[in-house]
């Protein structure tokens, strides 16, 4: 499932630049992720980055769009067709 910014989001931009994806943004009042580019951070660390810097938790699994392993990683090899992901990449479905 891809992640979303709750309303609780100050603005404080932490997560945008842990996006390996580019898939946060700048909304009108609180920041935004794309699920189109987001991939929970599979194929790129064992956990979500922008959890991982949110000040006050707001970046949680979007329980509208559901998603397994499989197809967050295809979604990265579609956005970073020059990375070489592997068979052991990283992914919080591994731990």
């Amino acid at each position: 499932m891809a992640t979303h910014i709750t309303d609780e989001c100050i603005n404080c931009g932490a997560c945008e630049p842990e996006c390996p994806n580019e898939a946060i943004s700048e909304g009108e009042e609180i920041y935004v992720i794309d699920p189109k580019l987001c991939t929970e951070c599979v194929g790129f660390h064992d956990y979500e980055a922008c959890q991982a810097v949110c000040p006050v938790e707001c970046c949680l699994p979007d329980p509208e769009r559901r998603e397994e392993e499989p197809a967050l990683i295809a979604r990265a090899k579609v956005i970073h067709p020059d990375k070489d992901f592997g068979d052991d990449f990283p992914s919080r479905f591994k731990k």
